[in-house]
């Protein structure tokens, strides 16, 4: 890890317990796979084939499952609104930003469907899923909103 600049982050992964530690944003999704600081202060690489997410939280302690798998009603924020259906059958939503240059070549950046509650943003390794549906494309550039014309003039009531 290059810089001093980590973040909390937990690895859900699909046969094995949890890992929990640091991750550098920069710089922890290496070619074979994602790079944590265990709390120990050892370095582990973890395999994309291994990991199910990549979750950036606020507590470890409270970072045991995603509260809330899908959105309850359309999103807010913009972007895409995304469905992933993993390898194992375990469908999750997020929201992702409506620009392919931020697409990641190991896996997709997703804002869960409550992202004030202990995971903040998640990573999806493509190993890990099984099929991506885009569900909607919040905030489109391309839908403007139509300018109201202006009132016409208010009618003379005695002629004048």
């Amino acid at each position: 890890m290059a810089t001093s600049t980590t973040k909390k982050a937990v690895i859900r992964r699909f046969q094995r317990e949890s890992l929990a530690g640091y991750v550098n944003p920069l710089s922890y999704l290496q070619p074979t796979g994602v790079e944590l600081l265990s709390a120990e202060g050892q370095i582990v690489h973890v395999p994309y084939a291994e990991i199910k997410t990549v979750s950036f939280v606020r507590d470890f302690h409270a970072a045991t499952e995603v509260e809330r798998p899908i959105f309850l009603n359309r999103p807010k924020m913009e972007g895409l609104w995304v469905r992933f259906t993993f390898q194992d059958g375990e469908v999750m939503e997020g929201v992702m930003p409506n620009n392919l240059l931020a697409a990641e070549p190991y896996g997709f950046s997703v804002v869960p469907p409550h992202p004030y509650s202990a995971h903040q943003r998640m990573f999806l390794p493509r190993a890990a899923l099984h099929s991506v549906e885009v569900l909607g494309v919040i905030g489109s550039p391309l839908k403007r909103h139509k300018e109201q014309a202006a009132p016409e003039a208010q009618i003379d009531l005695f002629g004048e």
